[in-house]
């Protein structure tokens, strides 16, 4: 996965990580001087830690509060999950549904104590996930859409069974979201990324969606785009 190096930055912002949230995480603070900030929340993918998306803050808006969340599981020796992958399974069955629920129900709990912690616009929330941070950032967002803005969907899909039973009932007509795959990803098929925005589209999600001709990952014009299309969202 291809992401800008700070690592001095990575270490200033580390020792600004105090409150005691149920998450552990990074974060660097908006440079909005008036009212609370808007927020957004980076969920990183399968193996990774908080350290990886949290490269991406340097580049991000300025207004924006960036945090980024440890996955619970710990995968030794230096990595986490938000939930176990059976990689032998075919669609459908590629989650363990229970660990996933119970990091979606961590993860909004984590939303709601950052915003109070940090004093951040809760009706101003994006999310940035990669991979299976997508999966679960997918899964909150279409599950408690009156909770979230804008949603950053990178190399991931929609797993219908971490979603709320009532989510098709609810309004996602305020929710917006950019997604991207890799043409050439061997992890996560591009055809799941494919379905996820049919299904956004059966929402009637605002929605953008490209392709890149690229691995498992983010290439540098992938992050450009991405950030531009946060940038005009934004207050």
């Amino acid at each position: 996965m291809w992401v800008p190096i700070f690592k001095n930055g990575l270490r200033l912002f580390n020792n600004m990580t105090t409150a005691p949230l149920s998450l552990e995480h990074l974060i660097r603070s908006s440079k909005q001087t008036q009212g609370k900030p808007p927020v957004i929340f980076l969920f990183h993918g399968y193996g990774s830690n908080e350290e990886d998306l949290f490269s991406f803050a340097p580049e991000l808006p300025e207004q924006l509060c960036v945090i980024s969340a440890r996955a619970p599981i710990p995968l030794p020796p230096f990595g986490n999950a938000w939930y176990a992958i059976n990689f032998e399974a075919s669609y459908g069955r590629w989650s363990n549904v229970e660990q996933a629920l119970e990091s979606r129900a961590m993860i909004v709990q984590f939303i709601d104590e950052a915003c109070e912690a940090y004093g951040l616009d809760a009706n101003n929330i994006s999310l940035l996930g990669f991979s299976q941070g997508t999966v679960l950032s997918y899964s909150i967002a279409l599950s408690f859409p009156e909770k979230i803005k804008n949603l950053i969907a990178l190399s991931g899909y929609i797993d219908e069974n971490l979603l709320v039973s009532n989510y098709r009932e609810k309004d996602h007509s305020k929710l917006q979201v950019y997604a991207s795959h890799g043409q050439l990803d061997q992890v996560i098929p591009l055809d799941w990324a494919l379905k996820a925005q049919d299904l956004l589209t059966q929402l009637k999600v605002d929605k953008t969606f490209e392709e890149y001709p690229v691995g498992h990952g983010v290439s540098p014009q992938n992050f450009h785009s991405f950030r531009k299309w946060l940038e005009e969202r934004l207050p």
